[in-house]
């Protein structure tokens, strides 16, 4: 099984570079006011988690976008045509997996109830928790499983970040060179998971509009 999800960024001219300042809650309050990256959208950010790590990194793309709904868990069935953008977050547990890979609530979610929703045209980010040491050949693998689902739904993918920052062995969630999402990996890199969410979560906000 796997556990919560990251992702290991380079020292390159990669948007996703080490050494980016991470964006406090205040700063990028101070960001929106002055016309930089400003979301005017009902964003959703929805979660499901088991041992708690997807929870906190809602919480803190929440942070990031001051103006969010939520963060949502899954589990309360939100209707998602009720918002303008949603971002979108889960572990993968069940590696290996073709179908309901991340072992949580999403897994009822996805093929139950999103099924049943127009979401066309609307932008939507994923976000995954994995292991790229322990669980490197399906790393974030639950990632493309959200993203292929939003899609058949009518929504447009937004916030694909490149695979070059990160030292994995495969991934279900890979599209070309790039992820479908923002891969996150507390166990081995927490270290670098501020300056991830914040480079990305300001990537998002331009790709949303």
């Amino acid at each position: 099984m796997l556990h919560d999800f990251a992702f290991a960024i380079s020292a390159s001219s990669s948007p996703f570079a080490v050494g980016q300042p991470t964006l406090r809650r205040s700063q990028c309050r101070t960001r929106q006011r002055s016309g930089v990256a400003r979301v005017s959208m009902s964003v959703a950010v929805v979660f499901a988690t088991t041992t708690g790590k997807t929870e906190d990194i809602a919480n803190r793309i929440a942070d990031l976008f001051p103006d969010s709904k939520g963060p949502v868990n899954i589990g309360d069935k939100p209707k998602m045509a009720d918002f303008d953008g949603i971002i979108a977050g889960a572990p993968t547990w069940n590696t290996g997996a073709d179908e309901m890979r991340s072992g949580t609530e999403w897994d009822d979610y996805l093929y139950d109830e999103l099924p049943n929703q127009n979401l066309t045209g609307k932008p939507v980010a994923v976000f995954g928790l994995g292991d790229c040491v322990g669980y490197g050949e399906n790393f974030c693998d639950a990632m493309e499983e959200l993203a292929s689902c939003f899609e058949k739904q009518g929504a447009r993918i937004v916030g694909m970040v490149p695979t070059s920052s990160y030292d994995f062995e495969e991934s279900k969630s890979v599209r070309g060179d790039k992820f479908v999402g923002l891969p996150i990996d507390e166990d081995n890199e927490s270290d670098l998971t501020d300056e991830r969410l914040s480079t990305w979560c300001e990537q998002v906000k331009q790709e949303m509009k």
